[in-house]
Formats: C-alpha cells, sequence, structure tokens
C-alpha cells in the first residue's frame, strides 16, 4: 500500500505594506494680511500651507520647472528675455529659471512676509540661496495682482503660480486675476510675443476659453504626469506681437 504523499501548503500571498506617511511637524505659522501661513516638515519635505489650504511641497518640483521652461521654449530665439515669476512658493521655479543662462533680468513676486523669511534666513534656502543671490534676480515683496496691475516693468514671460489654479484661488482678492481685467494687465505687462504661462493642479477648459477671449493667441496646457489623478498642467498663451 502507497501512502499518498500531500503536496506542501504554501503560505497565503501577503500584499506589501506601504510604510505610513510620517506626520508633519510645524515649524512656523504666522497671521498675515492674507490669512494663516504655516511651513511644515513632513519628513525630508517642506509643505506650505495657506488658510488651511495645501499649495505646495519640496517633494517633486517637476511641474514648477515646467512653468519656466514651457515659457522660454515659447519664446523662441530671444536674447536674454526677462521672465517674471510670482510668487517666490518653495522656490523651485525661481531656482530654476537662475540656472538657466538664457534667461536675463529675473524678477520673482511674494506677498507673504513669511514665506521670504523662510527662504532668507530659514529652511528653504537650500532651494533658493543661490538664485535670491543671483544678480540677475529682484526680489519684490508685494502682492502680484496689484504688481501686475500697476507696475510699469515689462517682461518677455510671466510664469505665474500663486494658487491651485484658475479655479481654485487661495484669496477671492487673487481671482482678479484670472478675470478679464486681471488678464489685460498680465498682457500690459509683456512685450510684445511674450509668454504667459499658469500653473495649475488641474487643466481648465474655461480658462483657456478666457485666455482667448482676452487676445492671446497660441493657447494651450502642456502636462505633468502625475502617479494618481488629474495632471498637473502649466496654462500658455502668447500676447501677439
Amino acid at each position: 500500500m502507497t501512502t499518498p504523499v500531500t503536496a506542501p501548503v504554501s503560505p497565503p500571498a501577503t500584499t506589501p505594506m506601504t510604510p505610513p506617511a510620517p506626520a508633519p511637524v510645524t515649524l512656523d505659522r504666522r497671521e498675515g494680511p492674507y490669512g494663516e501661513v504655516v511651513l511644515r516638515r513632513r519628513g525630508e519635505d517642506f509643505e506650505i500651507i495657506a488658510n488651511g489650504t495645501f499649495l505646495m511641497d519640496t517633494s517633486d518640483g517637476r511641474s514648477e520647472r515646467l512653468l519656466v521652461d514651457a515659457a522660454l521654449r515659447a519664446l523662441g530665439a530671444r536674447p536674454h528675455p526677462a521672465v517674471l515669476v510670482g510668487g517666490l512658493g518653495v522656490g523651485f521655479s525661481l531656482a530654476h529659471a537662475a540656472a538657466e543662462p538664457a534667461w536675463g533680468r529675473i524678477a520673482v513676486v511674494e506677498r507673504e512676509a513669511a514665506i521670504i523669511d523662510w527662504h532668507r534666513r530659514g529652511p528653504l534656502a537650500r532651494i533658493s540661496g543661490e538664485a535670491l543671490a543671483d544678480p540677475r534676480t529682484v526680489l519684490v515683496h508685494g502682492d502680484l495682482v496689484a504688481y501686475v496691475r500697476s507696475s510699469p516693468d515689462t517682461f518677455d514671460a510671466l510664469c505665474l503660480d500663486i494658487d491651485n489654479g484658475p479655479d481654485w484661488t487661495v484669496t477671492e482678492d487673487n481671482d482678479h486675476l484670472y478675470s478679464p481685467a486681471g488678464l489685460a494687465a498680465c498682457a500690459a505687462r509683456l512685450n510684445p510675443g511674450g509668454v504667459l504661462a499658469v500653473w495649475s493642479a488641474r487643466p481648465s477648459a474655461d480658462f483657456e476659453e478666457s485666455l482667448r477671449n482676452a487676445g492671446f493667441s497660441g493657447v494651450r496646457t502642456e502636462e505633468v504626469p502625475v502617479a494618481r489623478g488629474v495632471p498637473d498642467v502649466v496654462h500658455l498663451a502668447v500676447r501677439p506681437a
């Protein structure tokens, strides 16, 4: 009589556990004229929160760099173009612009004194320190909407990233920037053939239509794929020559 052989039973498959994200640590919290702004550290990354809304962090930066690169590509061959970066954020856009020798004058406008402090004397200096020391760079402490509306300066490119997008502003006052009057002010700050580049956490067909209605040409959207969900985008438009 043959004794039956029982095949070994494999242990049940297990799904690798994703380690939990580290809890955020608040480094600074301030009340200003536009509400509360908070700097947090999460593991090795830093986060900026405005009025309870997550704005950006230092975990990636691809879309902030695209904002600058897409504007430069859209300009084509133009010697030493001037660029306005708004706002300072975690510093990726400014640092990327300063790392590109093709840019001439670089202005960055930031309304939050706390954010400027975090770059001047705080942990974000590791990102923006060299860019702020670059002789091409001018840092303006002021409201971008007011600056675009009233400044006599003109630029070849406006690279704007002050909200989560035209449809998702940090404060109600920022809505003006994406209105017909705000877009007309942007066009007035641009030299002929200059490029307006606007970062957004999601595409906006309505904003594209607003750009066309404001007289911009070459309106298009470039996407930055993300692991899950809707891609970040940069809306691009050209002031006619």
